[in-house]
């Protein structure tokens, strides 16, 4: 029972790219979902953090380091949760990972361990 991230690789500054996070063994309907960075020597970070599709006033936020870049969305149907990245910096290097929660107020708070069904992550890498 987890997520299984797929999309990432060797990707040019600049470009763009689909990450995609498929659950596995759960449905997505009743949980808020976000996409987490962790780069090597560094602390995780919070990416994104969508709603759950049941959620009465839920807003979707990003960190300033992709806001206006990273696009997430959720295909319940599916039961699959994409971030779409665009303008790549090399800055945005590391391992991608999704989890789910109650809702996107530990995202918001930085209680990433609140998370949980976390994937094994996809590496993203940005370099010419």
């Amino acid at each position: 029972v987890q997520f299984v991230e797929s999309g990432g690789g060797l990707l040019q500054p600049g470009g763009s790219q689909r990450l995609s996070c498929a659950a596995a063994g759960f449905t997505l309907d009743y949980y808020a979902v976000g996409w987490f960075r962790q780069a090597p020597g560094k602390e995780r970070e919070g990416v994104a953090c969508v709603p759950s599709s049941s959620s009465i006033g839920g807003v979707t936020t990003y960190s300033d380091s992709v806001k206006g870049r990273f696009s997430i969305s959720v295909d319940n149907a599916n039961n699959t949760v994409y971030l779409q990245m665009n303008n790549l910096k090399p800055e945005d290097t590391a391992t991608y990972y999704c989890a789910t929660d109650r809702g996107c107020h530990a995202f918001d708070v930085g209680d990433y361990e609140d998370f949980s069904h976390w994937g094994q992550g996809t590496q993203v890498t940005v370099s010419s």
